[in-house]
């Protein structure tokens, strides 16, 4: 699978963390920053990784933050994206299963590193169910077009 990376300076320690994750699963990634601890603002890295993944590039993105919320906000604003802020394993699930999320946003202030590895692997390996759910996709996709 092809992921996109973005992390601000509060969540580069546990993107770095997670690249021996996804290279242990075999996934392939491009890390669209940052890579230091100088602060940044984190629409601009969920920017790279939300515009990535909705032209197709990419298959799912990964997103870290301090809460993982910004991240989640900033990249939702693409038409393509329906990003996830997670914080449990069930979640993580069900953003994949019923929501076809295509970018799992995390918070490095609030997930411990395992916990994280857990979610990614969750996020990951979920497929979408569809079916139902397909609808309730379709709605949403049809709020992203001006009326």
């Amino acid at each position: 699978m092809r992921i996109a990376l973005g992390a601000d300076h509060a969540g580069v320690d546990l993107k770095d963390a997670l690249k021996a994750l996804l290279d242990a699963q075999g996934h392939t990634y491009t890390d669209f920053g940052t890579h230091g601890p100088g602060s940044v603002d984190y629409p601009d890295h969920a920017g790279l990784v939300g515009r990535a993944v909705a032209a197709g590039d990419y298959d799912r993105g990964l997103l870290v933050c301090g809460s993982g919320i910004g991240m989640a906000i900033a990249a939702n604003k693409i038409a393509g994206v329906r990003a996830a802020a997670v914080t449990d394993p069930e979640s993580a699930r069900l953003s994949r299963s019923h929501n076809n999320a295509n970018v799992l946003a995390l918070g490095a202030r609030l997930t411990p590193e395992p916990l994280a590895r857990d979610l990614v692997t969750i996020f990951l390996n979920t497929p979408y169910e569809g079916g139902r759910h397909q609808l309730r996709l379709d709605k949403i996709t049809a709020m992203e077009t001006p009326a």
